[in-house]
Formats: C-alpha cells, structure tokens, sequence
C-alpha cells in the first residue's frame, strides 16, 4: 500500500464508523432480493439490496465522503462494499467478478441474510465454517467477505482452478464433488452455479466498461 492509501484508509474508516452510527438511528433494509427464476435472460441486472452498513470495517479502505453516502440515492451496499471486495480479491488473488457473482448468488447483498440451513451473511457462510476461517461475526462484511474468500480461493485449488467445481463444493459441499466426481446431480447446486456464472459475465461487462 502507497502513502496516499495509507492516508485515504484513516478517512475510510472515520467515514464508515459514521456511517454505522448513523445507521443505528436511520435503520432500513429494503426487502428487495434477486428473483429466483429458472431462466436468466442475458441482459438482467442485479437487483441489490438498498441498505446501509450496520457494521465497521478494518482501515485499509479507499476513503469515502460519509455525507456524499448518505445523501446519494444511487448509493448501495454493493457500491460500498466494492473496495473490500477488490481487497480480499486482491489479497487472495480471485477475480472480484466472481466474488461479486457469489455474493449476489448467495444473499443479493443482503447483510443479514440467513438460510434455512443457518448460513450467514453476504457468502452465506455456515456456522462452524465460519469458526474455521477465524469469523468472529458473520455478519460483519468485512469478516465475512474475507472468509468467504478465502474459503472460495481454498475450494479452487483443491479442484485444481476448476471454477465449475469450486462453486459446486461451495454450494453442496467438497464431499459430494469427490464422491460424484464431479459437479454433484442436484437440481439446485446445478441451478447455483449457471446464477453465479450468468451474475460473473454481468460484473466483468461492468468492469471492462469502468462502471465500477
């Protein structure tokens, strides 16, 4: 990190902190989710969550404007959320396409998202998993990004960079990838992995565009 960063990271996190401050007396969480249709057409975009982040983030952020945040309508936990996204990619070298394209899969930006088999938080991380990866609160976005990560890069390389079969084991479990050698036949493991690849061509347009 160069000396503009470091300066910027003390704003960021200043900016946040007010930004979880003023979230405890402006709570809302919009209940908007991603439809759970069985075909998705090319061109649909993502429909995020409108919320802002009752949490706080560790200090190497790019710097905010706390007001700019909070007075910008445009403004969405996954545009705040993008520097710690390209900071966990970049930390365990993933594509943040594919990192966005989870996290819409898994929770669609929902911070306190929580699934019928108890997983938590953006990449919907499953309790002891979360324990393992050193997770102290699932639903801190920084913690959970992170782990999530981490996790995700771990399934990678076990499967030799194969992305289809991390995002199986990611969804079904390491277990049933090796016992069915291969992406497991469930419906809705098979289903998972077409909505994370469908979400990843529509982040890495974005990218490529630099609408993020």
């Amino acid at each position: 990190m160069n000396t503009k960063q470091l300066k910027n990271s003390s704003t960021a996190t200043l900016a946040l902190w007010l930004i979880s401050v003023t979230i405890i007396l402006n709570v809302y969480f919009s209940q908007t989710s991603v439809a759970q249709k069985e075909t998705l057409p090319a061109e649909t975009k993502p429909v995020v969550e409108q919320s802002l982040i009752p949490s706080f983030f560790p200090a190497k952020l790019i710097a905010f404007n706390p007001v700019e945040l909070l007075l910008d309508d445009e403004c969405t936990t996954e545009s705040m959320l993008h520097p710690v996204i390209l900071e966990a990619a970049d930390l365990y070298q993933v594509d943040s396409a594919i990192v966005k394209a989870i996290i819409m899969a898994e929770s669609s930006y929902n911070l306190m998202a929580i699934s019928k088999k108890g997983a938590q938080g953006l990449m919907q991380l499953m309790p002891n998993t979360a324990r393992e990866l050193g997770v102290t609160d699932s639903f801190n976005p920084a913690q959970n990004i992170h782990a999530g990560v981490k996790y995700y890069k771990k399934l990678l390389n076990r499967f030799k960079g194969d992305v289809k079969l991390a995002l199986a084991a990611y969804n079904a479990g390491s277990r049933n990838v090796r016992e069915y050698n291969g992406i497991p036949p469930f419906k809705a493991t098979h289903y998972y992995i077409k909505k994370v690849l469908h979400y990843h061509q529509y982040y890495q347009k974005q990218s490529v565009e630099g609408t993020i």
